[in-house]
């Protein structure tokens, strides 16, 4: 289906923002004129032009504007942010068809967008490749609709099952290596990927772990260390009011743990080291179906709670 082949190519195009453009979502957009794409652009870096204006902008002869459709993967907004509103200008520039990926869940568009096109006139054809849409910016979506950070947890067990030796302070030596140096940066790339890191008390104590990007390319994330004086919907709570739409849980496996039988998690890597330990803290465990995948020659299980993500 042709609508189907344009969204993909706006998917591609979205993904280029990645890490650069939140809290804002990733959007990709692509002007088509007689069956031939004649403009693309995608949101690039949090504070600059929105994916419609870049793919507008890149339309070498204005005039067939007027009877070519835009695609892009997230409903164009309507309000003045740091930006205009896209659809105002999809509506001045005279576009008489717009295909939308998925509908935006921000307060301030929500379907605005969509209203003032219908509105205007334009054609809005709403809901192509929707899933791949609404995947694409989970955090986002998560944020918005259920008024908390998405939550990925992460960790490396020993092929027994343990996530660490035994250790009662600090003095009682490092943790135990389980990540390999090429995994080690792999795991700064999802740092790099999330807005804020929350480890336990003990972990911190313990470990005195640095919490940074240092491996990857990218800003590090907010630190976050939570003790068992709150729980954790009360941590979630000001990391959302705190506007701070994703978080990257490191450990320890108490804290983890509590994430998983809480419910409150979106998805889960666990590293799967060769090395044996031979006893120490027990892996989480953690119920649901999972991919496996590789990376670096080591295997990871990659899991996604599919009941908290509509």
């Amino acid at each position: 289906m042709e609508d189907e082949m344009y969204m993909r190519r706006c998917l591609q195009l979205a993904k280029n923002g990645l890490g650069r453009v939140a809290p804002n979502p990733m959007v990709g957009a692509v002007v088509v004129c007689d069956h031939r794409i004649i403009g693309e652009g995608y949101h690039i870096y949090y504070g600059g032009a929105h994916a419609e204006v870049n793919a507008i902008r890149s339309v070498k002869d204005a005039t067939l504007l007027k009877r070519s459709t835009i695609y892009v993967t997230l409903e164009p907004c309507a309000h003045y942010g740091k930006t205009p509103p896209c659809a105002d200008l999809i509506i001045d520039r005279q576009i008489p068809r717009v295909v939308v990926g998925c509908r935006d869940p921000f307060d301030q568009v929500d379907g605005r967008g969509i209203e003032k096109l219908r509105a205007a006139g334009c054609e809005v054809t709403v809901g192509v490749l929707e899933a791949e849409c609404r995947a694409l910016n989970r955090s986002f979506i998560t944020f918005h609709t259920r008024k908390r950070p998405y939550v990925t947890l992460k960790w490396a067990e020993s092929a027994d099952g343990f996530v660490d030796r035994l250790r009662r302070s600090a003095d009682d030596g490092e943790p135990a290596r389980l990540s390999t140096p090429l995994t080690t940066m792999l795991v700064h790339k999802r740092r790099a990927e999330h807005a804020a890191i929350m480890v336990g008390a003990r972990t911190a104590l313990l470990d005195r772990p640095q919490l940074t990007v240092r491996y990857w390319a990218g800003g590090s994330p907010v630190k976050v260390v939570a003790d068992s004086s709150r729980p954790l919907s009360q941590w979630l709570h000001e990391l959302y009011e705190q506007n701070i739409q994703s978080v990257l849980v490191e450990g320890g496996s108490r804290l983890l743990q509590a994430f998983i039988d809480g419910g409150v998690w979106d998805e889960a890597w666990v590293e799967e080291s060769a090395t044996m330990l031979g006893g120490g803290v027990k892996t989480p465990a953690i119920q649901g179906a999972y991919e496996s995948e590789q990376h670096f020659g080591i295997n990871f299980r990659h899991y996604r709670n599919e009941a908290d993500f509509n």
